[in-house]
């Protein structure tokens, strides 16, 4: 499954996966920003990303990880 910005909920999921033992409300947007774009099912223009997204994808994380 390709993974695009839109996809907030599983790049969230994904990410906690990936990096486990990260506290998603001390990271900061470059650094997730460039962990999204790693992600081997990500498939879409890195420059179509915006603070909103990166908000978006953080905070599910955060909803995910409680």
């Amino acid at each position: 499954m390709a993974l695009k910005w839109v996809d907030s909920l599983d790049i969230a999921l994904a990410l906690i996966d990936e990096h486990p033992e990260v506290d998603p409300t001390q990271l900061h947007f470059p650094e997730l920003m460039q962990w999204v774009i790693a992600l081997e099912e990500f498939d879409d223009d890195p420059n179509r990303c915006g603070e909103r997204i990166l908000e978006a994808i953080q905070q599910a994380w955060i909803d995910e990880a409680d």
